[in-house]
């Protein structure tokens, strides 16, 4: 053979593989995980999450976001030329706070992110509801009767012959179902007597408020949001158990009529009038709860705080999937808003997220108080 071909590495192949880089130092967070040889610490292990990197650090960075909203207060802005005198008193500045919007799908209702949501409205911790048919009717028949834990594999058919229904890996047996209409239906019947006797006309949100009064349960979030007078709102009212027993009702005593152009009224008007306040949105899943809340900010020119927690992606053009941006493109979130969407299951995210801010909050003004947290 013969002598060996000598080659030389074109130096374009070198400055190709060793491109130069920008400097991120001082630009970029480094990525680093908790360190358990510093032992455990939540506080600590949640904050390391913003530079852990993927998902943890979107939660990270929801975490970061609802802590803002919560300690904004008008006094960080300056007053605008044509406030009112009131509106430039620090005193009131300092006691406006943002006003957060709630939203979240039946199914989180039906695990145990209700008791969460239950918290929240119990301390008077957010100031608006949205939610599905499920998101109502599933509070008030856990009042009623359990859920269980089940599995995703269980056989439909075989669930089904036993009279139980599954949602996800949850177990709600039909009985629950027949306990909740011998509760609603003498209620409908009260409230159709009031519409025809005191000419009350009923809303979803009025029919809402009223069982969360009839319930009389502390386990219930719609009897906090009842006694805090907080307003939930469902368009979708008709749609599941609910919309079943008004069904119902409808052949065993009719007549009785919810409105529900009052309550657009209601919902948009909780984002129009809630200036000089700035509005903020947590949104667990998808849906209607997402694009209500959305849709009602639209009218104020846009939120100025936005967190999603959900599992669905864009590439269908879903509303669901959608990212905060494309509510910017809409006037739903403003330009300059501070936006965030967690791709994460909510009952993995949203306890965390509690933890690391209303509760925490919840927490540290107590014992600035000196007062026990119950």
């Amino acid at each position: 053979m013969g002598e060996a071909t000598k080659y030389t590495l074109p130096e374009t192949v070198r400055s190709t593989v060793f491109m130069e880089s920008e400097q991120l130092d001082g630009a970029c967070a480094k990525i680093e995980g908790y360190n358990f040889n510093n032992g455990v610490n939540y506080h600590e292990l949640f904050k390391s999450m913003a530079v852990t990197g993927f998902q943890a650090s979107n939660l990270g960075d929801a975490i970061r976001l609802v802590n803002e909203m919560l300690d904004w207060r008008l006094s960080d802005e300056t007053p605008e030329e044509d406030c009112s005198e009131e509106e430039r008193e620090l005193a009131y500045r300092e006691s406006v706070k943002c006003k957060v919007f709630l939203g979240f799908t039946s199914n989180l209702i039906s695990s145990g992110i209700r008791d969460i949501v239950c918290y929240l409205l119990q301390h008077r911790m957010v100031d608006v509801v949205v939610t599905t048919a499920g998101g109502v009717e599933e509070d008030l028949v856990k009042c009623l009767a359990p859920t269980y834990r089940g599995d995703f594999s269980l056989p439909g058919a075989v669930l089904r012959s036993k009279g139980l229904n599954r949602i996800g890996n949850l177990l709600v047996p039909n009985d629950n179902y027949c306990k909740f209409e011998d509760w609603i239906i003498p209620i409908f019947d009260q409230m159709l007597d009031e519409q025809n006797s005191q000419k009350i006309l009923w809303t979803p949100s009025k029919v809402i408020a009223r069982l969360g009064k009839e319930i009389n349960n502390e386990t219930s979030y719609l009897y906090w949001a009842y006694k805090n007078n907080i307003p939930v709102f469902c368009p979708s009212l008709t749609d599941g158990s609910l919309g079943d027993m008004l069904y119902f009702h409808s052949f065993k005593n009719p007549g009785l009529v919810i409105d529900i152009v009052q309550d657009i009224r209601g919902m948009n008007s909780e984002a129009v009038h809630a200036s000089p306040r700035k509005t903020g949105m947590i949104i667990l899943g998808g849906g209607l709860p997402k694009h209500h809340i959305c849709n009602a900010n639209m009218m104020r020119n846009g939120a100025d705080y936005a967190v999603f927690i959900n599992t669905a992606q864009e590439f269908d053009g879903s509303d669901s999937g959608a990212r905060p941006d494309e509510a910017v493109s809409w006037g739903k979130i403003k330009g300059s808003a501070k936006t965030v969407k967690v791709h994460c299951d909510a009952t993995i995210a949203f306890p965390l997220l509690v933890a690391e801010t209303f509760a925490a909050t919840r927490a540290k003004t107590s014992a600035e108080n000196n007062t026990v947290v119950d």
